[in-house]
């Protein structure tokens, strides 16, 4: 049963002041966001500072694996390499008898015979992460809000409350052992500390950006649910899209939800648009322009969005524009925000 929820019961959150306010549009960034260390940048499940746990894999000798291994573990494991080589952890967690526990021993070999050292963090919950990858995602899981966790793992509700109710972690051992979490809710978790850097330092500029009786502003990390049940004078409803922002909407206004998620194709003109709108006078650095721009692309190609576009004013002389998007299986996230003062 859905519910609409007008103006008059927004609650929570009015803003004070003329610009945009950070606990309303953007949770607390990600202190690593900043920091140019060796993050996974794609989807993949090992590190390429845990690329010698693979190697390890495929070219120790059988003595030197059965040091670290039980006999019959390295025998499907050399009959495994013998007939193709492993290109993943995927591959080795595929071959019988290889289960959590013989990943550890064979993260354990890789490490004592110096194919990999410090920079690779270990294997958690089928992924071998580095160790600023770790980083990354003890940081996020420690300062998302609690909206954005959930958005992140869809699928694995309990693991995002429970990680909201244990936090704050000290490593990502605790997190990737956390009830509920499992391998999806922990590769998601990696993907969005890591994935999106390119296009986190094109937000950053753009908000950067200087501006005159108004301005823009733009998050990757942010509280939807909060922006959407802020407390704001003139609080209004332009467009919403998708199943979990239909409760948001008035039915009896026509078009008002128009129920299919946006695609990824709508995703990039919106921020292209705001982007070249905001650096109408050219001063954005051209390569983090470039470089923001196709990380999105690659971010958003083939997914689908729920989200909003709404308008609000913390005071009769100034006014927001605001629109997000949120990807329905990961929870990838982009807001965007144009305001004027009188």
């Amino acid at each position: 049963m859905r519910r609409y929820v007008g103006s008059a019961f927004l609650a929570a959150g009015l803003l004070v002041g003329c610009g945009p306010s950070e606990t309303e549009t953007s949770t607390q960034q990600p202190q690593e966001q900043q920091a140019h260390g060796l993050l996974t940048e794609t989807d993949v499940d090992v590190a390429a500072e845990c690329q010698g746990i693979i190697a390890f894999a495929n070219n120790a000798t059988y003595a030197k694996l059965d040091q670290y291994l039980p006999s019959n573990v390295v025998d499907n494991l050399v009959a495994a390499r013998a007939a193709q080589p492993f290109v993943s952890l995927a591959d080795v967690s595929a071959v019988r008898l290889v289960g959590p526990a013989r990943l550890q021993q064979l993260e354990q070999g890789a490490r004592s015979e110096d194919y990999i050292d410090a920079d690779c963090y270990g294997i958690v919950e089928g992924l071998a992460v580095s160790h600023d990858d770790a980083a990354a995602i003890r940081t996020l899981v420690n300062s998302v809000s609690f909206t954005e966790l959930y958005t992140i793992m869809p699928y694995a509700w309990n693991g995002a409350q429970n990680l909201a109710n244990q936090r704050p972690f000290s490593n990502v051992d605790a997190i990737g052992a956390t009830s509920g979490v499992g391998e999806v809710g922990f590769r998601n978790l990696r993907n969005a500390a890591t994935l999106s850097r390119p296009f986190e330092a094109l937000v950053a500029a753009v908000n950067a950006l200087p501006g005159s009786h108004g301005g823009v502003f733009m998050a990757r990390h942010f509280d939807w649910w909060a922006n959407l049940n802020g407390q704001h004078y003139n609080f209004g409803i332009h467009e919403c899209y998708g199943d979990k922002t239909e409760q948001f909407t008035n039915p009896n206004i026509p078009g008002q939800h128009r129920g299919a998620d946006a695609d990824g194709a709508e995703v990039r003109a919106h921020v292209a648009a705001f982007v070249n709108a905001a650096d109408r006078f050219g001063t954005l650095d051209p390569a983090v322009k470039a470089a923001g721009l196709a990380n999105l692309a690659a971010l958003t190609e083939g997914r689908s969005f729920f989200g909003c576009s709404y308008g609000f004013a913390p005071d009769p002389w100034s006014g927001h524009s605001g629109t997000f998007f949120i990807d329905t299986e990961n929870g990838f996230g982009v807001y965007t925000d144009s305001y004027w003062v009188e």
